[in-house]
């Protein structure tokens, strides 16, 4: 068994911006397992809110040498470097196998989900026409996270009257600054909140009332962290690069849902082979959030296709 990493770029179609900063290009890993003459292949995004480097995330991957399972693969710390890897081996098992992903999991066959279309941190009224230009989108999100929030909000809503919304503050807000906009989120007809509070001070959440259901993203990684979300969270965001690769997406997806916890599936902003793995995760989710190419201005081969049914699984040639 042969591992290899290669670092890949993909320029944006226009700066994306969040709480923390902005960005012009998606920077991602993309890695190849090849064993007998046959090469599976993932991708996954360091991110640096979790300490994350393209440098240390190749050094993690580069120390792992075959054969490996993708249950060997947990001796690795769940994040970027995992996941790659274990998406890698599912699409290797897969063509050495002659079958989909999906049936090697157990999984009934996948169809394409619903997913959100987000709209960057900018000023009202650049945020409002972002939101008039995506009007026909059934599912828009709204990046947010800083003290003056509601003017931005009301723009978006105001440019996209009949869209379903959902925001993510980026663990932007206060507790404070949560409880005084709740109400206006209800108003304004917001169906989801994602991590509005640090992930670190969001013990403040219990016991607060939670009009709009609360997801937890930074606050939630793998199933170890479920036992920290109780009374603060009704939903959870399974992203593939913090729980470490599909395996433990759908092993995590079990767990929340068995608890009572509605699922959400989101992603970094990556190509098309970075979602494909999520789609599977994503089928029946509360929330689709997969919408990475969508703010590409290049991607894979063979990539995902969105239309009006929302985002379709991906074909053999792309992944699994």
């Amino acid at each position: 068994m042969e591992i290899s990493v290669t670092p890949d770029v993909f320029k944006l179609a226009q700066v994306f911006t969040i709480s923390r900063g902005s960005r012009t290009e998606a920077k991602v890993l993309t890695v190849r397992v090849t064993e007998d003459g046959v090469t599976g292949w993932g991708e996954c995004v360091p991110y640096a809110r979790y300490g994350e480097t393209l440098e240390n995330v190749t050094d993690l991957i580069q120390g792992v040498h075959g054969p490996v399972t993708r249950q060997g693969l947990y001796t690795l710390p769940a994040g970027a470097a995992r996941n790659a890897l274990d998406c890698a081996l599912w699409d290797l098992e897969a063509k050495k196998a002659g079958k989909r992903a999906w049936e090697l999991a157990g999984l009934p066959k996948p169809g394409p989900e619903i997913t959100a279309y987000t709209l960057s941190l900018d000023t009202p009224e650049a945020m409002q026409a972002q939101a008039a230009k995506h009007a026909f989108r059934p599912l828009l999100k709204i990046k947010l996270g800083t003290p003056d929030d509601m003017p931005r909000l009301e723009a978006v809503r105001a440019g996209a009257p009949k869209s379903t919304i959902i925001v993510d503050a980026n663990e932007g807000w206060s507790a404070e600054v949560y409880a005084d906009l709740a109400p206006h989120l209800v108003r304004l007809g917001v169906a989801l909140v994602e991590q509005p509070l640090p992930a670190g001070e969001d013990d403040a959440l219990i016991g607060m009332e939670r009009p709009v259901p609360v997801c937890a993203d930074e606050s939630c990684h793998d199933r170890n962290s479920l036992a920290d979300l109780k009374g603060k969270y009704d939903v959870v965001n399974i992203k593939l690069d913090k729980t470490g690769g599909l395996t433990e997406a759908l092993a995590l997806r079990e767990a929340a849902l068995a608890e009572g916890y509605k699922v959400m599936v989101g992603c970094m902003v990556g190509s098309s082979l970075a979602m494909a793995p999520a789609t599977l995760v994503a089928q029946g989710a509360m929330v689709t959030d997969l919408d990475g190419p969508l703010l590409l201005a290049e991607d894979r081969d063979q990539p995902l296709i969105f239309d009006d049914s929302g985002v379709h699984p991906p074909v053999a040639a792309l992944w699994g």
